[in-house]
């Protein structure tokens, strides 16, 4: 089977890798969802005994008797704000205990026993059911339907409305676009943790303007109307509200919110929202909300009874303060967890605060809080010396002291991810040994004694590839992050290569890690005769603010400038690549950047293939566009970084792939592009994507996208059938 064939079955070698993990209050139990192989789309629920060491499936689609495709519109938008392209339990959420989850199949709402072998049972929900939410006592699950916010009790099946829109326009318990694509706030409801109460949005997004997506490839099917708040135009307008849930057999109306009260106007962004849990207190609302401009960013703290909100901690910046995840998080006294700026030091950088003392190394990158457990907080930071390295570390509270947290026997170069619950931590490691995923149990790492451990296997398919040779360093005067794949078949002095530049290259993706599984296509790439180059310039995550802050007023010089800078250090470095072929694809950011770097640098770049590019600024979203550019005005800021203008430019053969249904970044980027090549006569290709969103995953289209790619780069730099290797495979 050929590679391209091979990563599109298995949805990029994903399938078969356990994720999702929640650990239990006592630290002895874990559950995940993981397909049964590498190629099963509809992934299980599993869970794992950690003293018997025994794994059993909870639920399994196939049994249950539903295959998860026709799903309502409010979660496909809800997946494709996810990025999730699996189906079965793709996700869950449990009681406190870890004694009972909660899932849809096809919009059906289902009930499983984690303590037992019953077997799941689906509940008499309205339907269909949307992102339901199970009570930490592991009796009501909340759920939306139609709009509706609805909670059902799981024992009697007595279901009841808690709040019905007042409006067309109005959705109870969803998060709005933009909070589940740029702020990762995915949902819109969080329930209290002694279960007698719920949080909530409303979100109206009337003002919102509609935007009409259609599909040329399918003319009979009605075309789909969304609310997307583009740059510079009307936000949905988000509130909170607090329900008290009725006891079963109470009346079905629906009940009176409780309104959580803020200065929408100065801070109309929900950032994250949720519950306090203080030992010697009853629960208390938490959020947090940004300014429209990003420049402010305040925790609050509101009485539920009430709604009145009491403010905790404010940021500023004058350039733009970032949305962190895991934060807010509360110790069981009730301090404050944040991760928030530290101007204290010589350079500008983020820190891990608890309360107002800051805590943890100064020199770690921090990127986020993992869990915070009793008095040990796991978060997750790079060594400053190493922006490739993704480490996880522990904090303890008593004495301030850090340690890392890794797959013992194995050495902490790598990307790590985990959990922490009662004691026990789940640590999922990807490195440049293998291109396979580690999943390690570690049981009393909170403790002095060397923790237990149990893997939990991946049942992922190995890539049928040569083993990516990676090469990484800090290139140019910059030290930009920058890694390059050569073939397995090439041996120094044998020739100069072709180049094929792949990068990302724009704010919160990092493509240069010490994670094997991130350079497969690129790796297959090179086998076909490229020697491809990796760069984070300015602007991607893993340095420092500054570094990410240097794209603030123009998204396209910074970006562009770094890449060609990483291209001339590698050539000089390791002198093997040819720079009169030198070709560069990307996708979304990196298609942008793609489609950039041959309209203003045709002398460094010879060919592009940009996939689902942004070429207008003013067509994409308020949250991520106005961060970078501001609202758009007169003064030219996103004149600057638009690609329209530059069409007369064109020297270089230019690919544009975009998918005709894909609500991020949408079709018109690369149309009015395409408009513009051919208004100045110059040559182009465009790949309409029929049925496609942002992220291709169907298996054909994904295979052969890759099979055309290359095609394009060989002939569009004159490769030799002679320089190349075999057929792709």
């Amino acid at each position: 089977m050929s590679f391209p064939r091979q990563q599109a079955r298995t949805q990029r070698f994903t399938l078969g890798v356990p994720r999702a993990f929640r650990v239990s209050p006592d630290g002895r139990r874990v559950t995940f969802v993981r397909g049964r192989h590498g190629t099963d789309t509809a992934a299980c629920l599993w869970t794992l005994n950690l003293d018997s060491g025994h794994e059993r499936v909870v639920a399994d689609p196939r049994s249950i008797g539903a295959d998860d495709e026709d799903l309502p519109a409010e979660e496909r938008a809800r997946r494709e704000r996810l990025r999730e392209s699996g189906s079965g339990i793709v996700s869950y959420t449990t009681d406190h205990a870890l004694t009972r989850a909660s899932f849809t199949l096809s919009g059906r709402l289902y009930c499983a026993a984690l303590d037992s072998d019953t077997a799941p049972r689906e509940l008499p929900a309205a339907h269909p059911v949307v992102d339901p939410v199970i009570c930490p006592l592991g009796r009501t699950i909340a759920y939306v339907s139609g709009g509706t916010l609805r909670a059902i009790d799981i024992d009697s099946g007595h279901d009841r409305v808690l709040a019905a829109p007042d409006g067309d326009n109005v959705t109870w318990g969803l998060a709005e676009f933009v909070a589940a694509e740029e702020m990762a706030r995915f949902r819109g409801m969080w329930w209290a943790p002694d279960g007698s109460a719920l949080l909530a949005t409303r979100v109206d997004d009337s003002a919102v303007t509609r935007w009409t997506i259609s599909d040329p490839g399918a003319p009979e099917a009605t075309p789909r109307t969304m609310a997307y708040p583009a740059a510079g135009t009307a936000n949905a307008d988000v509130r909170l509200a607090v329900f008290a849930v009725p006891p079963e057999g109470a009346s079905h109306e629906p009940a009176e919110p409780g309104w959580v009260e803020w200065d929408r106007s100065a801070l109309p962004y929900l950032a994250r929202a949720g519950w306090t849990n203080r030992l010697d207190e009853r629960p208390t609302v938490v959020f947090s909300a940004q300014s429209r401009d990003q420049r402010t960013l305040t925790v609050f703290r509101a009485d539920p009874a009430t709604g009145h909100s009491t403010a905790l901690r404010t940021d500023t910046d004058d350039v733009w303060v970032e949305v962190m995840s895991g934060v807010p998080a509360f110790t069981p006294h009730g301090e404050l967890v944040w991760i928030g700026p530290d101007r204290s030091g010589a350079t500008r950088e983020r820190r891990l605060f608890v309360g107002e003392r800051a805590v943890g190394p100064r020199e770690h990158y921090i990127r986020s809080v993992v869990d915070v457990d009793g008095d040990h907080i796991l978060y997750s930071a790079s060594p400053a010396d190493s922006p490739a390295t993704v480490a996880l570390w522990l904090l303890d509270l008593t004495d301030g002291s850090s340690t890392p947290v890794g797959i013992p026997g194995m050495p902490g170069t790598g990307v790590h991810s985990g959990r922490l619950c009662g004691g026990t931590a789940v640590v999922q490691r990807r490195d440049l040994d293998s291109a396979g995923v580690r999943t390690a149990v570690l049981r009393g790492v909170t403790e002095t004694v060397d923790p237990g451990s149990t893997e939990i296997a991946s049942l992922a398919e190995k890539p049928d590839l040569a083993q990516p040779r990676v090469r990484m360093w800090r290139a140019g005067e910059r030290g930009v992050p920058a890694a390059l794949v050569l073939p397995s078949w090439y041996e120094p002095g044998a020739g100069r290569l072709p180049v094929l530049v792949d990068p990302y290259g724009g704010p919160h993706a990092q493509r240069v890690l010490a994670a094997t599984s991130g350079y497969l296509t690129s790796q297959w790439f090179a086998e076909q005769g490229f020697a491809v180059l990796i760069a984070d310039g300015r602007g991607t995550p893993g340095i420092d603010l500054s570094w990410e802050q240097a794209v603030r007023g123009d998204l396209a010089t910074p970006v562009l400038e770094d890449q060609v800078s990483a291209l001339h250090d590698a050539a000089e470095r390791f002198g093997c690549l040819d720079l009169t072929r030198v070709g560069v694809r990307g996708w979304s950011f990196g298609g942008y950047l793609a489609a950039l770097a041959v309209l203003r640098r045709p002398d460094a770049f010879h060919a592009a293939v940009a996939g689902a590019p942004v070429t207008d600024w003013r067509l994409y979203d308020t949250h991520y566009t106005e961060r970078y550019l501001g609202t758009p005005d007169p003064d030219g800021t996103y004149e600057r970084s638009s690609l329209l203008a530059d069409a007369p430019r064109l020297r270089r053969p230019l690919m544009l792939i975009h998918g005709l249904a894909d609500d991020n970044v949408v079709f018109a980027h690369s149309q009015r592009l395409s408009t513009a090549l051919l208004a100045a006569g110059r040559p182009h290709t465009v790949l309409p994507l029929s049925g496609v969103t942002h992220m291709p995953s169907q298996e054909t289209t994904a295979e052969n996208l890759l099979l055309l790619q290359v095609e394009f780069l060989r002939e569009s730099l004159g490769i030799a059938a002679e320089e190349r290797s075999a057929e792709p495979g």
